[in-house]
């Protein structure tokens, strides 16, 4: 049967094809593969933790290839920083056609060493190549790892009973500012100037490294009990796959969430479900209810808007939510509407 799944694959697809096909068990592997659960965690020592992801990064149209650069450290770090670890280590691999000038190269290069750096990691191996197969410029993938103690660490997955649901920045971060980025000749009758500048703009938002380390340091694993960087599915799939991860139904009102103008507009403009776009830059974090204050606070400090959601209930039958005045079961995330916009653009 021919595959007609554009993106991510569901995650009871993906599952199915997995399922006993891990290679050898690992007795040092905590939490292993699963749908939202955006790194592995080793023990590798007596007290001692590691936090690793996986991820690939292509290039968007018209972006300046140092923002790819930016891309490949950023969206590898969140997937560790989710955990409440600090990433320490990467490599990555990287692929070019065989036209790609070196220059071009240099520059990516560059990025990513910079990026790196700024955020104190380490960059350990990788491979870079100029290959037949490829025709534009690919991070293959980015392993992004760090090391915390024991008890210093949080799962997607450990959302409790009760526990407060919030959200920063907004809904469909990436799927609006890179759809602007590809979009913005056919938009510049469509959308105010200021508000399409502000939506490239929000590129730089296209990470969570702040957002989680910044909540995780205010108040530890006893205030944030779970932490999930929603990418594909946008945040609605990411809700579904944190409560599904705990096996804890939850509750959420959208319609109490503000979406940022610019982000309004561009789902206006393009007919987009801004809440089920791929979503990355955006943090959903379960927490104590007496740990909402001291989060939200931190981030406001630091410029980050954020919103409570709802709750964890375990006496619900499935998880729900409130959207456009209307309550309906969340379902596990399918296509994301983001693919079929992005390269209608391109």
């Amino acid at each position: 049967m021919s595959n007609t799944h554009v993106g991510k694959m569901p995650p009871s697809r993906l599952q199915g094809l997995l399922q006993n096909k891990l290679g050898r068990p690992a007795r040092d592997l905590i939490v292993g593969p699963g749908a939202g659960l955006d790194c592995a965690v080793l023990e590798v020592a007596p007290g001692r933790i590691m936090a690793v992801a996986e991820d690939p990064i292509f290039p968007a149209a018209k972006l300046p290839l140092s923002l790819m650069g930016e891309f490949t450290v950023h969206i590898g770090a969140s997937d560790v920083a989710v955990s409440g670890v600090t990433p320490s280590h990467m490599t990555y691999t990287l692929l070019l056609p065989p036209a790609c000038p070196e220059a071009d190269v240099e520059t990516i290069i560059n990025s990513i060493s910079q990026t790196a750096d700024s955020l104190g990691i380490s960059i350990v191996g990788g491979h870079t190549g100029w290959y037949g197969a490829v025709n534009l410029p690919i991070v293959g993938g980015v392993t992004v790892w760090g090391y915390a103690d024991a008890d210093r660490w949080v799962s997607p997955g450990g959302a409790r009973p009760g526990d407060v649901l919030l959200m920063s920045k907004g809904p469909g971060i990436e799927a609006a500012a890179l759809l602007a980025v590809v979009w913005q000749e056919r938009l510049r009758d469509r959308l105010d100037p200021k508000c399409l500048q502000s939506l490239i703009g929000r590129c730089a938002e296209i990470t969570v490294v702040e957002d989680a380390l910044s909540a995780f340091e205010a108040v530890g694993p006893a205030g944030v009990h779970a932490m999930h960087d929603p990418t594909e599915g946008g945040v609605l799939g990411g809700i579904w796959e944190m409560s599904d991860a705990c096996k804890i139904p939850v509750n959420v009102d959208l319609d109490a969430v503000p979406v940022p103008h610019d982000i309004a507009a561009l789902a206006d403009a393009l007919d987009f479900d801004i809440w089920r776009g791929i979503s990355e830059g955006t943090l959903l974090a379960a927490v104590a209810p007496d740990a909402v204050e001291p989060v939200l606070t931190v981030w406001r400090e630091r410029g980050i808007t954020g919103y409570r959601l709802g709750e964890f209930n375990p006496a619900l039958s499935r998880s729900q939510a409130r959207l456009n005045g209307k309550t309906f079961v969340l379902e596990e995330p399918g296509e994301d509407p983001f693919w079929n916009k992005f390269f209608a653009a391109l």
